[in-house]
């Protein structure tokens, strides 16, 4: 019988660089049996509220994940079961009534904010990394997407990273550190780690395509 797939996941703050990390490591392997699957797309969904109370939603929050979910979803996979993974409609602050239909396969990678904030969720994991870039980077970052990406001003950035992004990331992610096998410095910048990742990963592979 065939083994259970590989679970990956990959932690840390926003503009930390893990979307890098974790897009950099699939790249590589493209083609092969990996997919990703990212907490962003498990908010819960918020229908049930009138959009006055959804716009007040705390996205760094733990409670705005449904981890239920994901979790039904990641052991689904294990067993090398499809799943219908849900799409955010952060226009309407709620969940979309479109999926994305997800095959399941030999390694999976769960990248999020706080995907190691639910022990649930690490007890799924084989390995733990936690992307750890400083403060002052990580806002710059965050500045330069907002503003060019989403078309937000200067001011409302900064104010949202310090009245919730800031205060969330001390409180709820910066203490999932202490979960991580892996801490690798300075996200998608750092090659070494992600080479040393990308081996492991191929080794992974080659070891289940003789099962």
């Amino acid at each position: 019988m065939k083994n259970k797939p590989v679970v990956i996941g990959v932690a840390g703050g926003s503009g930390s660089g893990k979307t890098s990390v974790t897009r950099a490591i699939y790249e590589r392997f493209k083609g092969h049996s990996i997919l990703m699957l990212e907490q962003d797309f498990y908010y819960k969904d918020q229908s049930s509220l009138p959009l006055e109370e959804r716009l007040k939603t705390n996205y760094d929050h733990p409670l705005a994940f449904d981890n239920d979910l994901l979790f039904e979803h990641v052991n689904q996979l294990l067993s090398y079961q499809p799943i219908d993974k849900p799409v955010y409609d952060y226009a309407l602050h709620t969940r979309s009534d479109k999926v994305v239909h997800v095959e399941p396969k030999d390694v999976i990678i769960l990248e999020g904010i706080l995907i190691l904030e639910d022990e649930k969720l690490r007890s799924l994991m084989d390995i733990k990394l936690f992307v750890d870039t400083d403060a002052d980077i990580r806002i710059i970052r965050r500045l330069q997407r907002d503003i060019k990406e989403r078309e937000r001003t200067l001011d409302s950035v900064i104010n949202q990273y310090l009245s919730v992004v800031r205060p969330m990331h001390n409180q709820f992610i910066e203490p999932t550190k202490r979960y991580a096998d892996i801490i690798i410095p300075e996200g998608g910048h750092n090659h070494v780690a992600i080479d040393l990742m990308v081996t492991k990963i191929q080794t992974i592979l080659e070891q289940k395509s003789f099962l």
